[in-house]
């Protein structure tokens, strides 16, 4: 009987022993780099430098090199998730992030999960929380509460205001950048040069402050620019001369056209700024005008010279005086890539003799009339545009 008990023990601990082999030999083994660059550390770099290039494909596989040299390098992990933030993939990513903070061995580890967490709230916004923002800011707290100066904290922070339409705070952060001069330097130099021609344009509007952040200006966003933040409409009623019919009608003829139907177009239909475009459809501004085949077309691109007609058309409305209209025709062009016989000449002379416009180029010369127009420039235009009016 005791014979067969110490039996069972010793089987026991065989069965435990090899089941520990077995789980061993199951798990993940680290890969044997391949030549001296072959770290973990090169391929976080690389990865890194492929992700700010866009090259996501690439920077996982740097990222997936680096985990598989150390199955519990944490910034492998970090990385990845990384990644899954600039494809859309938020849970992925979300996951990732977290196996990165269960792996951190030191500081420096957890603070790149915090500013990876920064960067995951700033690039899904509502997508993953309401108040992304301040989960943001909390990481913020956290990545600089454990290095004061950690220059990527601030610099995506930074990103973060500028997002979330605080321009001031954003600038702060830009400012902190360059102060640490260490990395994300350029960068930084650039963001705060951005944020100088926001706050000298001035947007009142939430709409002002998104159009803002637009790369390239559509129809649309002119549309909602000079409706929302302009407030063309109260500007024309403030300044067009009212005119008044005092002739003799029939009341019930006057009874059916009393409410004339409202301008719209089919391609507006279910677009989030159709009431702006249906506004200026209605004020009947040159260039934002239906097309022949009755479409908008919201997503086409304004170009410098389309904007400089609209410019023209709304001062010449305001101040009513019809003689710009054709004020430089005839006259000889200051700007090299601008013949006198194109049909937008004489609004882009129009704008820019009186500084609400310039050269593009200006070590050139060069308008550039077909470049697309940035947002935060249409704004700097339409601030140029209410001084040279005297309208607030």
């Amino acid at each position: 009987m005791l014979f067969q008990t110490r039996l069972g023990k010793i089987f026991t601990i065989v069965m435990f022993v090899a089941g520990v082999m077995l789980i061993a030999s199951c798990a993940p083994k680290d890969r044997i780099a391949q030549s001296q660059l072959d770290t973990p550390e090169h391929h976080i770099y690389t990865g890194l430098q492929l992700l700010d290039e866009e090259k996501y494909a690439d920077a996982q596989r740097e990222f997936e090199l680096a985990i598989q040299l150390d199955v519990k390098y944490s910034k492998g992990y970090t990385g990845l998730g990384l990644v899954e933030i600039y494809t859309g993939d938020f849970k992925a990513a979300d996951d990732d992030l977290d196996k990165g903070w269960d792996k951190a061995k030191n500081d420096e580890d957890k603070i790149f999960v915090h500013v990876s967490r920064i960067r995951y709230y700033t690039q899904g916004q509502s997508k993953v929380e309401k108040k992304w923002l301040k989960l943001a800011k909390n990481e913020f707290d956290h990545a600089i509460e454990l290095n004061p100066k950690h220059a990527s904290a601030y610099y995506f922070m930074g990103l973060a205001y500028k997002a979330g339409l605080d321009f001031g705070q954003a600038g702060l952060m830009f400012t902190k950048v360059l102060e640490l001069k260490a990395e994300y330097t350029a960068e930084a130099d650039a963001q705060w040069n951005f944020i100088q021609k926001v706050q000298r344009a001035m947007p009142g509007t939430t709409a002002g402050k998104q159009i803002a952040l637009v790369e390239r200006l559509t129809r649309a966003d002119a549309a909602a620019l000079f409706m929302e933040e302009f407030k063309i409409e109260k500007l024309y009623k403030k300044r067009t001369p009212k005119t008044f019919d005092t002739s003799f009608k029939d009341p019930e003829k006057a009874a059916a056209t009393a409410k004339p139907d409202k301008i719209t177009t089919k391609d507006i239909a279910a677009h989030p700024l159709r009431t702006d475009i249906e506004g200026i459809l209605k004020l009947g501004v040159r260039g934002l005008e239906k097309y022949p085949e009755g479409n908008f077309l919201p997503a086409e691109l304004v170009t410098r010279a389309a904007y400089a007609m609209m410019i023209e058309d709304i001062l010449i409305k305001v101040s009513g005086d019809n003689s710009l209209a054709t004020k430089f025709i005839g006259t000889t062009s200051p700007f090299p890539d601008l013949r006198p016989d194109l049909p937008y000449f004489n609004a882009i002379m129009v704008v820019t003799s009186r500084g609400i416009m310039e050269a593009k180029d200006l070590t050139s010369a060069e308008f550039e009339p077909l470049s697309p127009v940035a947002g935060v420039d249409a704004l700097l235009i339409i601030r140029k545009f209410k001084d040279e009016l005297k309208f607030n």
